[in-house]
């Protein structure tokens, strides 16, 4: 009875509530205002390393700061943002917290501007705070370096700066000025538009060492501070006669001193002088740093940079054994692949945990700085064959990657869609300012004009270059001079960007190897310029791609395929007119007898970051009436039968009458297509095959005697179409021929074994029997 009682009283109040509710939203409600007032939003760059134009993007919000999440971020949301920081426009935005994880709230995510908004807030996006991020991925822009005119920069809510940007290493020592890398000096931090000063007291060698590597320099020395206390004596001493400490007191004729920064404390394993500890003076700093001097640091140069004795030293050592460690597939140089050496066989990194501190192990590892990025999903391309390492785990501390913990891989673990990559601080070594470009249509190509020193103090003068044997190895160091990536064209004539006053040939005879920093530093003519066509039409140029394909041969399956057939003259006419059959084809019986053919399927991929294209435009294909298909490219592949010591004993090419996408990778569609004209090519993340049992995929070895010999094939063998990596684009295998059947085992990419592992294969004294072990 009493639980009844209870249950229509509860009835009752519900019954009485929902009447009131009703009651109260029938009642009149006064008028509100027409719109609610918007908050008024702030905006600030943050994060290192970085310049004043870029940075993470920080916004003001319901008096808080907060970050933008990356989630379907695009330009067209830079240049509303850039706009907002007094910026004309976006030249470019950032993901994955590349100026560093910001603190404090999410403000927007899934943010879509048009790009012409006025605010950020007009953009669509989730709601102000609602967002499922995480700092890690954290957006940032890179604004053009151009001011709205008349803008008032209202961003700007602190009075004294609380965070360091821009650091630089100053020469004092009159000598060391003109030198480049400057490896030694006074270290500055940027202050409004001027520089200042760090106080040395309590600088020690671990916070010498986050310097160096901010400059590019894998390590510190200790530097003499008494020579920079004394060298202060030889300035004019009725200055300091009432200054007591006046010794300590740097050069104060030449420049005034500013401190801005002291205290400060790094543990070493920092990538930017901002991840440190440290205090600012505020107000009047002329009294700063009473018991010190401005901070001097001295940096020890990896042996791409070092000079001299020591220089020669580093070569020494450096052949003493092979590196275990190397990068493949940067643009510039300490930038690439992460790939270790192991087992004889390199292999890449899976970038599980991938990190700062552990690329900064690698950077340094390798004789460059400290790391400026960590590059996850494969963004310097795929790798081939084993992933050696995951979840690699570093203090920061480390000599080699190697001592850091490290996970082994299972194959359901990683994949080569998840190789990580690094990008390092290098020295400045100014080369950027000998090379220049004029007449293009975009700062990405044009005429190449160099500075020649005409003496000591004088101004440089600029001229052209010979376009005389200029190719694509001569490009692509050219577009590493020039900072922008690789090459995706070397032109021998540029009559068409004649658009410049300098009309001088001053460089002729480039030979470039391909992996060098400076047009200087290939072979060329000197001062004894021999160019046949001085004119300016015959000046070299260049087309410059950010990204670039990277083709490897799938080596297991030519060792899988490999078979000899004897195919009947009767059934060669074809090959015969396409050149596939060597020379004696030409004196036998035909259409009587028969040849004898090495034949197996090759699996070409293209594991880099841009199409694979043919040179030549579809105006130019050659039209085959006997295989009813067009040539592309002169020469795809070489194939060649080699002995031990290189000799070539038979060869064929094999023109690409037929670039396209046989098979791709999960989640990548076809785009090339040879069928009714269509356009030629390989795509990232597809592959091109070309079956054992078709015209030409042979070489002929009607006379090749019985014998141990090896089996290349050299992708893109003339470098007719750019590339990230030519190194990767040869592959060999052993193989042994008793004059009725083949052998062919040990089948690798030219550069994926040791060089001992290397040295074996080439002493390889054949086959006993056939059975391989």
């Amino acid at each position: 009875m009493g639980s009844c009682g209870t249950w229509a009283w509860r009835e009752l109040l519900v019954l009485l509530s929902s009447v009131w509710l009703w009651v109260g939203s029938a009642q009149p409600t006064l008028p509100g205002p027409t719109h609610t007032p918007r908050p008024q939003l702030k905006f600030r760059l943050a994060g290192y390393p970085r310049k004043h134009n870029e940075g993470r993007v920080e916004v003001f919000y319901n008096d808080e700061w907060g970050t933008i999440c990356d989630d379907d971020f695009t330009l067209a949301n830079a240049h509303v943002l850039c706009r907002h920081l007094g910026f004309v426009a976006a030249t470019g935005w950032a993901h994955s917290a590349k100026y560093g994880k910001g603190i404090g709230r999410i403000w927007l995510d899934n943010v879509n501007c048009a790009g012409g908004e006025k605010s950020i807030g007009d953009c669509k996006h989730r709601g102000w705070g609602n967002s499922d991020c995480s700092h890690e991925e954290d957006a940032g822009v890179i604004c053009k370096d151009e001011r709205i005119p008349g803008f008032k920069d209202s961003n700007v809510i602190e009075t004294e700066q609380s965070h360091v940007e821009e650091v630089r290493l100053r020469p004092v020592v009159s000598g060391a000025r003109r030198q480049l890398p400057v490896m030694e000096g006074i270290v500055e931090v940027r202050y409004k538009d001027g520089w200042a000063q760090i106080c040395d007291e309590g600088w020690d060698s671990q916070n010498s060492r986050v310097v160096c590597g901010m400059m590019g320099f894998p390590a510190e020395k200790k530097v003499n501070r008494n020579f920079y206390k004394l060298a202060s004596k030889s300035q004019p001493k009725q200055k300091h006669r009432e200054d007591v400490g006046s010794k300590k007191r740097l050069f104060t004729e030449r420049q005034q001193l500013n401190y801005r920064l002291h205290s400060v404390s790094c543990v070493g394993t920092e990538v930017h002088l901002s991840m440190c500890t440290f205090e600012f003076y505020r107000g009047n700093t002329s009294a700063a740093c009473r018991a010190g001097m401005p901070v001097v640091v001295s940096c020890v140069p990896g042996p791409l940079f070092a000079t001299g004795n020591a220089h020669k030293k580093k070569q020494r050592q450096q052949q003493q054994g092979q590196p275990r460690i190397r990068l493949k597939g940067g643009a510039k140089v300490g930038e690439g692949r992460v790939e270790v050496l192991k087992s004889s066989e390199w292999g890449t990194i899976c970038d599980d945990r991938w990190n700062l501190l552990s690329a900064s192990v690698v950077c340094r590892e390798l004789g460059f700085g400290s790391a400026k990025e960590a590059l996850t999903g494969a963004r310097m391309g795929q790798g081939m064959g084993p992933i050696h390492m995951n979840e690699v785990q570093c203090l920061g501390t480390e000599k080699s990657l190697w001592s850091c913990p490290f996970k082994n891989i299972t194959q359901e673990d990683c994949k080569h869609t998840e190789d990580a990559a690094i990008r390092c601080n290098i020295p400045y070594m100014g080369y950027e300012n000998l090379i220049r470009l004029s007449g293009g249509r975009s700062r990405f190509e044009g005429r190449v004009e160099v500075a020649v020193r005409a003496g000591d103090g004088d101004q440089p003068r600029w001229g052209l270059v010979c376009g005389e044997g200029w190719g694509t190895l001569e490009a692509m160091v050219a577009c590493r001079q020039l900072g922008l990536g690789f090459a995706n064209h070397g032109l021998q004539e540029t009559w068409y960007w004649d658009a410049s006053n300098v009309t001088e040939m001053v460089l002729s005879g480039v030979k470039c190897a391909g992996h060098e920093m400076s047009l200087s530093h290939c072979q060329h003519h000197g001062t004894s310029l021999n160019c046949r066509n001085t004119g300016t039409r015959f000046a070299a140029g260049v087309i410059c791609s950010e990204t670039a394909s990277d083709l490897l041969l799938h080596a297991p399956l030519v060792q899988e395929t490999a078979y000899i057939e004897d195919r009947p003259l009767h059934m060669l006419y074809c090959a015969a007119e396409e050149n596939c059959l060597s020379s004696s084809a030409r004196l036998a019986n035909w259409p009587y007898g028969h040849r004898r053919l090495l034949r197996f399927s090759s699996q070409i991929h293209n594991n880099g970051r841009a199409d694979f294209r043919p040179k030549a435009g579809r105006h130019s294909w050659v039209w085959h009436e006997c295989h009813r298909h067009y040539h592309s490219m002169d020469i795809f592949t070489h194939y060649d039968i080699l002995t031990p010591n290189g000799t070539k004993v038979a060869e064929g090419h094999k023109a690409s009458f037929c670039l396209e996408d046989t098979e791709c990778e999960e989640d990548v569609a076809k785009r090339y297509e040879c069928a009714n004209f269509g356009e030629q090519g390989i795509t990232v993340g597809c592959w091109d095959l070309y079956r054992h049992d078709i015209d030409c995929q042979w070489i002929d070895i009607t006379d090749v005697k019985p014998g141990n010999y090896i089996l290349q094939v050299v992708i893109n063998p003339n470098f007719e179409v750019a590339e990230s990596d030519f190194t990767n684009n040869a592959m060999k295998c052993n193989c042994k021929y008793d004059g009725h059947r083949i052998w062919v085992h040990s089948c690798h990419i030219g550069d994926a074994l040791s060089e001992e592992a290397n040295k074996r294969f080439e002493q390889y004294p054949g086959q006993l029997n056939n059975q391989i072990s």
